[in-house]
């Protein structure tokens, strides 16, 4: 889809450049003038108040001389001879001289409501002046001094703007420095008043230093460079940018919108920037992303306009200052160990090798359980009186298998465990529980779990940039259940939603998850460096001739039919006679253990259930092939670590698997009757070892490199969060420009408040009763405040 746009005329970038002039104007200009003006009065009011003591006997003295001797004025010549007419004058000068002095001793005098005609003005400005021309006060002649320094110091920067811009409006100076050099021209042809009276007003110092002053602020340098105004096709282009969540909703896919936006960028390509930036920074133009020219072809304008956005509307931004000159990385999961599941194993190695840099601070927010929710969750009966004592299992846990001292916090926020969605619900504004000082960047863990019933601060406003992981493909559990479809619809939307407000940026660990907005797919998840010194013992084992493997195929998995275990019942039961002397060994806990167990009991397949256990006990090492059927994962850590100790795995030819396909040892099936092939091929031959750059790819180092690069982190981590300078460059265009998609996902975030605030909208939505804050077990043992002294209500 193309778009053409004729270039604006004449009267049009006339008209836009008037446009931005006029903006310039009330946005910055306007203050400093009225500022610059008001001093110069004060300044100018305090002098001739100075003086009005001296000019009053003078004037009195002058006038006196002039009514006895017939305006004779002896001390410039003897020989000089009044006339009728000169007489005449005094006369009329007298009543003006009285009306202006009534005027300029009242206490409301301004200079704006004295406007007496223009001869009379001068006139008086002349006799005033050359009364002052005769005062010599030091200490006068020192302040006008510094104020001479001040004005050139203060309008070094700004002179050109305030001619060019105020125009009419600084009329009233240009009128005052015309009608002196129009009193110069009288002066020199005027045969009234004798010369040395013009003589010592063109020498007065006051009048010297505002000449000066003038000048200084009329000047115009001859280095200053304009930056031209935004045309029409680049105004276009930035709105459709912007415009692009609400193209996509009406149709408009993203790349249809991305090549308008290339369509009206590419005629102006050689152009951008050339003449907008400052000498030595043109090399910004070497990059070939026409979005980022975009960016700084935008940022450039509003630079030269002084504009500086502070956010608003719906959000205000964050000014984050570190003391400790590190960034602060606060990393939140729905899940904590002993619950060994994918968000609470994953983020825990995130933080250990994110902290191993030492480059940024790193904090881990887990959710406590009080005692009675810890005993539906957590395996083997295992329960913690405190915070700390669970601290302490996790941290023995990590440094076991890592090799390592993690130096990073975990921190606990309060949480409930439902039962019918078979997760952990936050309980409160999980926001909170990490300090404003170290609220820098954030990595939520499954952002729209987190933040479905989440009502308090939002995530964008607190943090400087967000990062959401995707872990599971909620949508796929959800249409297992009754009305599964309708509920899938409206948790796809939420989902939407609450990303779209609450994120900058979304990771999904493949493509078997929603598309969710600002969301790209890279596996940002390794594997425990324990499985890869297993898979290389195995290599050593067979490379000195030994049997690594003396068992057959195994699965494991937390036992719930939405983890495969369907799918394995139904090709084992379908295919029985094919893969006959086949059997398969079990192992998992959960919920639907016993119907499982039930099914395949009444099928009679030869398979062998065991309790669960770690993937990494020496009782699996053996087993040569790992069978994973499930299509519901997102990315199953069991296969990886599968391929770590080098067995083969069969999986499913779905999106959750593509990472693996690289891999040798991966054999994926289409068809039932694939499967059977895929099975009969592992347990006939011997898997391949692992090449380094096969296991450096499975480790957690090259997953933390991915991470970085693909959530931006790299470029946020680059960034001097003091003076917004990020790779050198001198322009931060995040707070140049209010960005419409920034406002759409304030209201979003506003409206997501709203609704969560209701406690009988939190029900009807399946929320767990009284989560909106958390209760007095968490009070106690998180050491808290109560929820209605931290939130009081007044009036109520």
């Amino acid at each position: 889809m193309m778009l053409s746009i004729k270039a604006p005329d004449a009267r049009t970038t006339s008209s836009s450049s008037s446009a931005e002039k006029a903006f310039s104007f009330i946005s910055k200009g306007w203050r400093e003038v009225r500022s610059s003006a008001d001093a110069d009065l004060q300044l100018i009011k305090n002098r001739a108040n100075s003086f009005k003591n001296i000019a009053d006997r003078e004037l009195e003295s002058f006038l006196k001389s002039a009514s006895r001797s017939h305006f004779a004025v002896p001390t410039i010549t003897a020989s000089a001879t009044a006339t009728p007419a000169e007489i005449d004058f005094v006369k009329k000068l007298q009543p003006k001289l009285k009306e202006f002095r009534r005027a300029y001793y009242s206490a409301d005098f301004k200079w704006s409501h004295w406007n007496p005609k223009p001869k009379i003005r001068i006139d008086l400005s002349a006799i005033k002046n050359a009364i002052a021309s005769e005062v010599e006060d030091e200490e006068e002649d020192d302040e006008w001094e510094r104020l001479r320094k001040w004005r050139r110091v203060r309008f070094k920067e700004t002179a050109i703007r305030k001619e060019r811009l105020f125009g009419e409006l600084w009329e009233p100076i240009k009128a005052l420095k015309t009608r002196l050099k129009e009193f110069e021209q009288k002066k020199s042809s005027s045969s009234r008043f004798p010369s040395e009276i013009f003589e010592g007003i063109k020498n007065s110092e006051f009048v010297e230093k505002f000449k000066s002053s003038l000048r200084s602020i009329c000047t115009e340098p001859n280095d200053s460079q304009e930056v031209p105004p935004l045309d029409v096709p680049e105004l276009l282009a930035s709105l459709v940018r912007q415009s692009s969540p609400f193209l996509d909703q009406l149709g408009i896919k993203r790349d249809i919108s991305d090549k308008i936006v290339e369509s009206l960028c590419s005629k102006h390509k050689n152009k951008l920037l050339l003449h907008s930036l400052p000498t030595g920074e043109s090399s910004i133009i070497e990059t070939d992303n026409l979005s980022d020219e975009l960016d700084q072809r935008i940022a450039s304008v509003l630079q030269s306009t002084g504009h500086c956005y502070q956010g608003g509307f719906w959000s205000d931004l964050k000014k984050q200052d570190l003391l400790d000159g590190k960034r602060h990385v606060a990393i939140v999961t729905t899940a904590s160990l002993p619950w060994m599941t994918g968000t609470a194993v994953n983020p825990l190695f995130r933080a250990a090798y994110l902290a191993k840099s030492a480059k940024q601070n790193v904090t881990l927010l887990v959710p406590w359980l009080c005692r009675s929710d810890q005993e539906l969750v957590y395996p083997n009966n295992l329960t913690f009186n405190s915070p700390e004592d669970q601290e302490l299992y996790i941290r023995n846990w990590l440094e076991e298998r890592v090799g390592f001292k993690a130096d990073f916090n975990i921190s606990f926020y309060p949480g409930k465990f439902s039962k019918a969605r078979r997760s952990i619900i936050p309980a409160g504004d999980t926001s909170r529980f990490i300090s404003s000082k170290d609220a820098d960047i954030a990595i939520l863990e499954e952002p729209e779990h987190l933040n479905w019933y989440h009502h308090g601060k939002r995530w964008t406003d607190k943090f400087d940039h967000v990062v959401g992981i995707v872990h599971t493909n909620y949508l796929e559990y959800i249409k297992r259940e009754k009305n599964g479809a309708f509920q899938a619809f409206l948790v796809k939307h939420i989902n939407n939603w609450v990303t779209q407000a609450y994120c900058h940026k979304v990771l999904r660990l493949s493509a078997a998850t929603q598309d969710l907005p600002k969301s790209i797919i890279c596996n940002v998840h390794g594997v425990n460096p324990k499985f890869l010194r297993i898979g290389e013992k195995v290599a050593e084992e067979r490379e000195l001739g030994r049997q690594a493997f003396s068992k057959g195929a195994y699965f494991l998995g937390k036992m719930v039919w939405a983890k495969g275990y369907k799918e394995l019942i139904d090709l084992l039961a379908k295919h029985k006679n094919d893969l006959d002397g086949f059997k398969l060994d079990v192992f998992g806990n959960g919920e639907d253990a016993h119907q499982v167990k039930s099914m395949a009991q009444r099928l009679n397949l030869n398979v062998n259930f065991m309790k669960g256990r770690d993937h990494a006990d020496d009782s699996l090492h053996s087993y040569k092939v790992f069978i994973n059927p499930s299509i519901s994962d997102v990315l199953c850590t069991a296969t990886a670590e599968a391929l770590a100790m080098g067995k083969f795995v069969v999986c499913a030819d779905h999106p959750s698997n593509e990472f693996f396909r690289a891999f040798p040892n991966c054999l994926t099936y289409k068809t039932p009757e694939d499967f059977v092939a895929k099975v009969k091929e592992a347990m006939a031959n011997e898997p391949q070892p692992l090449s380094p750059e096969q296991r450096y790819r499975l480790s957690w180092e090259a997953a933390t490199q991915r991470f970085i690069e693909y959530s931006d982190l790299d470029k946020v981590l680059a960034t001097d969060a003091h003076s917004g300078r990020t790779n050198g460059k001198a322009m931060k265009k995040s707070i140049l420009l209010p960005n419409l998609m920034e406002i759409v996902d304030g209201g979003l975030a506003f409206a997501h408040y709203c609704l969560t605030g209701n406690e009988f909208l939190r029900l009807c939505t399946g929320a767990i009763p009284g989560t909106r804050d958390y209760d007095k077990e968490h009070c106690k043992d998180l050491h808290l405040l109560p929820p209605q002294v931290e939130n009081p209500i007044y009036g109520w």
